[in-house]
């Protein structure tokens, strides 16, 4: 993934733990000096290094640094970010499950009885599933919003990869939220011997991994960060989450508001555009008053392309086409919109139809591409139910469809834009998640 945070303020004080890395050749070179670097060019011996700055409540800048996993088989050393669990919780977990796995093991080993040994080994798989789930529970996240969160509501298919949580990135943004640090900048890179696909090489710099890091910082940050820099941030909104603020108290949580608590220069109104709270995909929010001025009147003159992904209600049996229609609020039943020739706006879409897919209820749905030429408010969604339109409602639309059993079946998959501050074209997709 990229960075969720700007590595400009970090990168200079990652080459210097480089430096004192290389020099010193020692990883504890602020405190014992020993432990040598010379494990990490082993083969597969490699491992990455994280530096964190972020400001206390006085304003005063914190320099943290971690490395991933354990150091050379030590999980903690002194100037270092702690790993997650503690010593001590760490050692009662191996005396509570280590002498039963290897009492069980030397069992296996001596057991001359086919079915025996077999027993024995179904309950030493058995009792290490225990022990994984065990382990795994012991995992306290905080996140920004000074909650805390498992490893299992991260990974909720249960399939949990081996060594999440123990990444510099996680270790580093937790030590910041449970020290009420504010995260400013960081920059990860790879210390020692290459990895065998030469994916990451010795000194050089990388986002977090997709598969561990990314499902466990989107929880810690609250937001799915898909690029950012000093003038805007995309992020990748989920289903059911407001794009701005509503009324009432309630309403206050959306992606806006925690763009500002992670980036707290961003403008009150830093959002460029909006996504219907049951709409997720692709949303852009400028960080300065500047950047989100640009983006605005991007929008305001068509410029920015967006294309959407959708499972309709039925099968759809044309193959692509144009659809423009005119719809405008309707005053008595708000938010719904409502067709009218003379007093609505109108609006245009391109779609085409991607695929027809049988859910596992053994019901047919049709997957469709919409390009929208214009903004107007629930456009797609009436573009496809409306019997002037396709006539066949988006799979899970509570207003124009058959109502809603897990989410609204529309994404924002694509989104491109000019860069409000050097006119270059970024382009950003996102999986539809359905």
């Amino acid at each position: 993934m990229n960075p969720p945070l700007g590595e400009d303020k970090a990168l200079l004080h990652a080459r210097v733990l480089q430096h004192h890395l290389l020099t010193t050749g020692v990883v504890d070179f602020d405190a014992d000096c020993s432990v040598s670097i010379s494990g990490f060019f082993a083969p597969k011996g490699g491992a990455m290094f994280g530096v964190l700055v972020a400001i206390d409540k006085e304003g005063n800048e914190v320099l943290l640094k971690a490395f991933s996993g354990s150091c050379l088989g030590r999980r903690n050393l002194p100037g270092w970010v702690d790993h997650l669990i503690d010593d001590e919780t760490f050692l009662q977990y191996e005396r509570t499950f280590d002498p039963q796995i290897k009492e069980l093991g030397a069992a296996i080993l001596q057991e001359n009885d086919e079915s025996k040994r077999t027993e024995l080994i179904h309950r030493r798989s058995e009792l290490s599933r225990e022990a994984l789930t065990a382990y795994y529970s012991l995992y306290r996240i905080p996140t920004i919003q000074h909650e805390y969160i498992s490893l299992f509501s991260c990974f909720p298919e249960g399939k949990i990869p081996t060594g999440s949580g123990d990444c510099c990135a996680i270790k580093l943004l937790a030590y910041a939220f449970s020290h009420q640090l504010r995260p400013v900048s960081m920059a990860e890179f790879f210390f020692g011997d290459a990895t065998a696909d030469r994916k990451r090489t010795h000194l050089d710099f990388y986002g977090p991994c997709d598969e561990k890091c990314k499902p466990i910082l989107k929880q810690m940050l609250g937001l799915d960060i898909i690029y950012q820099d000093k003038d805007l941030v995309v992020v990748n909104k989920p289903a059911h989450l407001l794009s701005v603020p509503g009324r009432g108290a309630e309403h206050q949580d959306c992606i806006e508001s925690r763009v500002r608590t992670l980036f707290p220069q961003a403008p009150l109104q830093c959002a460029a555009h909006r996504l219907d709270m049951d709409t997720s995909g692709l949303l852009v929010l400028g960080l300065t008053k500047q950047a989100h001025r640009s983006l605005s009147m991007q929008f305001q003159q068509q410029l920015v392309e967006k294309q959407y992904v959708a499972l309709l209600e039925g099968v759809l049996t044309s193959e692509e086409g144009v659809i423009t229609l005119p719809f405008r609020l309707d005053v008595e039943n708000r938010p719904r919109q409502i067709y009218d020739e003379h007093q609505g706006k109108w609006g245009t879409t391109s779609y085409k139809r991607l695929a027809v897919e049988r859910l596992r209820s053994g019901k047919l749905v049709s997957r469709v591409l919409f390009t929208p030429h214009s903004g107007r408010t629930h456009q797609l969604r009436l573009h496809s139910s409306h019997p002037k339109g396709l006539g066949i409602p988006i799979l899970g639309d509570r207003l124009y469809g058959t109502g809603m059993d897990t989410r609204l079946h529309l994404h924002a998959h694509m989104l491109s834009f000019f860069h409000p501050k050097d006119g270059r074209k970024l382009c950003f997709t996102s999986n539809a998640p359905f």
